[in-house]
């Protein structure tokens, strides 16, 4: 059973952060030390936490939210002329139940993008998920809105990492370069049936396998669920303006498994349809993923969790991507 205890997610205040977050030397500012000390519990604690003081304007997040519930109150038809096929590098809309968690299929549609790049830039790897993102003409301007919604989750995910970096002891660029120089980036753009009865799996319970994610949900139905350090379900209620930041796979082996990342799922109880956007902010496509050498020296025998030593991210997200999918490939 989840519990609806807020204070269980930290509240971190970033705006300290953001006002510094291109000095070096911004440890010797009082408010970015308090801002780093709680994204160090935040992330060893629980691996989620709220943000705010963020910059992004409430109307914008909340326009975001508006536009994605009008595009998903149309007709399936209509919906259905962005579809998501293998052939459109698995790039478009999902009707309910084509998503896969874990084997088991989930309660809800979606859009899915991913960071647009030239054809060939990757490789055979990167073939998978080539070609442009397919965005809606209905609702109008709803590609103009989420690409500036896009640079800014962008730009707000690279301080927060830069702040985490600080908490591990690190630079505040010490993932910044070959590693994550020139980030790839995912976006889910989710709506959940209401539903009449109890306890239908949304979304099964998973981990997110990027850096960093960004959520942005309903205000009024709390459908989120973290699973704690002591195995409850904690209920994510939402808080308005805020985003709901966790970690992910990636950001695991990078600090060399001082951080992890946090099993998650979605129940929405509510009769209510549920949006959410999630943008999750990753490491260079290419990237050759495995503890920093700074966190291996500072960490050398961390007991928490067995590492994968080497991984390349774009690997590993075609691989899920496809295992998502897998039953969009037969009947495609």
């Amino acid at each position: 059973m989840a519990t609806n205890f807020i204070s269980l997610l930290p509240i971190i205040d970033i705006s300290p952060l953001l006002v510094k977050c291109d000095d070096f030397d911004m440890l010797e500012d009082a408010g970015v030390v308090e801002v780093v000390r709680k994204l160090d519990r935040a992330c060893r604690d629980v691996g989620f936490f709220y943000v705010i003081g963020h910059g992004i304007s409430e109307d914008l997040i909340n326009k975001v939210k508006e536009m994605t519930h009008r595009f998903f109150e149309l007709p399936y038809e209509e919906k259905l002329k962005i579809k998501i096929t293998p052939a459109a590098g698995y790039r478009g809309y999902q009707r309910i139940g084509v998503n896969y968690t874990s084997g088991k299929q989930d309660l809800h549609e979606a859009i899915d993008c991913y960071r647009e790049f030239n054809q060939g830039k990757y490789g055979e790897i990167g073939k998978v998920l080539e070609g442009p993102n397919q965005w809606p003409k209905n609702p109008q301007e709803y590609k103009e809105l989420m690409d500036e919604y896009i640079k800014l989750c962008t730009d707000l995910s690279r301080n927060i990492l830069r702040g985490i970096s600080l908490a591990l002891g690190g630079s505040p660029y010490e993932f910044e370069g070959n590693m994550v120089g020139d980030p790839f980036w995912v976006m889910r753009i989710i709506g959940y049936p209401g539903v009449n009865g109890e306890n239908e799996i949304g979304c099964g319970a998973h981990t997110d396998y990027g850096l960093l994610t960004l959520i942005n949900q309903d205000d009024d139905k709390t459908a989120l669920q973290v699973k704690s350090l002591a195995g409850d379900w904690i209920s994510a209620i939402p808080i308005p303006g805020s985003f709901i930041c966790n970690i992910g796979d990636m950001l695991k082996i990078l600090s060399n498994g001082v951080y992890e990342s946090t099993l998650h799922r979605v129940i929405n109880n509510s009769p209510r349809y549920r949006v959410c956007v999630a943008f999750f902010y990753e490491t260079n496509f290419d990237a050759m993923v495995e503890p920093l050498d700074i966190f291996k020296e500072k960490y050398p025998e961390n007991k928490r969790s067995q590492v994968v030593k080497r991984i390349v991210y774009g690997e590993h997200l075609v691989n899920k991507v496809q295992t998502t999918f897998a039953k969009l490939v037969e009947h495609s």
